[in-house]
């Protein structure tokens, strides 16, 4: 639409790239599939961003928001609950492994890592460990932009306009076995000492000042870092060790994208903490949750005890009443195991991808995918900082858009594309998406 960049001011965009010509305005969806104000379908190969997991266009979300508009459209939870809230909190706790109990909801996962951070700090001074406050994350880690969740993010180009940031922030090693700066030659030892180096920022920071480590199952900036053999487990014994809290943030990982509620199940390990958003409504409403273990709530169960932190539109009558018919839908059409029953199809079609120069690797997991490109395929050589502008932002991004996909060429670490398209794709769309890369990339090369 040629007013768009009037007075709409875009996330994350560039503002001057429409200068000279109209923002691309997508207005209808269905199923895997969005359309444009001009009427080109593209293939959502993102699930809008990692969010539309039950697909585009589905009505009956759309008519349990409207019903529950009709009934009840607002009531803060704030010393009062609404029926909505109470039983999407069963339903979440239900599906939560172990003894996460305790549902605190927010409109976003931003607000979700604000949260459990906060929790992490109070549940200590409450247990008689006032100093305990400081966060561990990993390089290039994405965990949301408000100002607590940016000080856990560990990407400098996103933060260095807020600083300075929240104290606290402590920065370890990732996960990504492609670039392992030790033992690329061995998944368990590569995962072994990435755990280790968890430990040793603990021990040179002092344990007493360390409250929680947050990690993503599969981490997203990057392009998609799955954990190596007995990473988390490892981790889990870490904190366990120097009485530190693990925040899993799923965020993305939650939901189904990984073949399973929560990505901690998928990988065996238990955390204190799940930080979620995106897929719980499928993007029909905003919403977003801590869950929280039993131990964390404890101390604020007293006379007087109370969590002083709260969001006026956290568990938003109409979100839940979306969550909750999201999720009879996860159910009815078992969503979750349609993801483990078709990921080996989509890895395998995406590795198809592996025959072109321009391709490093692919790796993730469910439908969670990064495909890492670079010029040189035996030595892995990336691309320098002005190749990548002309590359993602030059060219792909764009060629890709044209051909009739939506996904994300990134360049917050090394030079990636990623994939997470709705649950429901299989291989007409895993097909249509090896397709439209083949074409783009080989194209992509020729210009190098």
């Amino acid at each position: 639409m040629a007013n768009a960049t009037d007075h709409l001011w875009m996330h994350f965009t560039r503002m001057a790239s429409y200068s000279a010509g109209e923002v691309p305005t997508i207005v209808r969806g269905e199923g895997a599939y969005v359309w444009d104000s001009q009427g080109r379908r593209y293939l959502d190969g993102l699930a809008g961003l990692f969010v539309v997991n039950a697909g585009h266009g589905r009505t009956e979300l759309a008519e349990a928001a409207a019903k529950q508009a009709g009934e009840l459209a607002y009531f803060p939870l704030w010393s009062y609950a609404h029926p909505k809230a109470v039983e999407l909190a069963e339903k979440v706790a239900s599906l939560a492994p172990g003894d996460l109990n305790r549902v605190f909801f927010t409109t976003g996962g931003s607000e979700a890592v604000e949260a459990a951070w906060k929790l992490a700090r109070a549940y200590f001074k409450r247990t008689g460990q006032p100093n305990k406050y400081k966060v561990v994350s990993r390089y290039i880690a994405y965990h949301g932009t408000s100002m607590g969740a940016l000080s856990i993010t560990g990407l400098p180009g996103i933060k260095s306009d807020f600083e300075p940031l929240v104290p606290g922030g402590i920065k370890v090693p990732n996960t990504n076995f492609y670039r392992a700066p030790e033992h690329g030659d061995d998944p368990e030892a590569f995962g072994r000492w990435a755990a280790e180096e968890i430990g040793r920022a603990i021990e040179r920071e002092g344990p007493d000042t360390v409250a929680a480590v947050f990690l993503e199952p599969v981490q997203n900036s990057g392009g998609c870092f799955p954990p190596p053999p007995g990473y988390f487990e490892r981790v889990r014994e870490i904190c366990d060790a120097y009485d530190v809290l693990l925040v899993s943030d799923e965020v993305i990982c939650s939901w189904g994208r990984l073949g399973e509620y929560f990505g901690a199940v998928r990988y065996g390990y238990q955390p204190d903490i799940i930080t979620t958003a995106k897929g719980i409504t499928s993007g029909y409403a905003p919403l977003g949750a801590m869950i929280a273990s039993e131990r964390l709530m404890e101390p604020f169960l007293t006379e007087t005890g109370m969590f002083a932190h709260g969001v006026t539109f956290g568990g938003h009558p109409v979100s839940c009443a979306v969550a909750l018919a999201n999720l009879e839908v996860f159910a009815r059409e078992d969503l979750v195991g349609h993801v483990r029953a078709n990921e080996g199809a989509f890895r395998s079609t995406l590795e198809k991808l592996n025959d072109l120069p321009i391709v490093g690797e692919v790796r993730g997991d469910g439908y969670f995918y990064g495909i890492e490109l670079v010029k040189d395929k035996a030595t892995r050589e990336t691309f320098d900082e002005a190749e990548s502008e002309r590359l993602l932002r030059g060219f792909l991004s764009t060629a890709l858009f044209q051909a009739g996909l939506y996904c994300r060429a990134d360049d917050r670490g090394d030079p990636v594309i990623q994939l997470a398209p709705p649950l429901i794709a299989q291989q007409q769309q895993f097909d249509e998406i090896e397709q439209i890369l083949r074409a783009v990339l080989t194209e992509a090369w020729a210009r190098l």
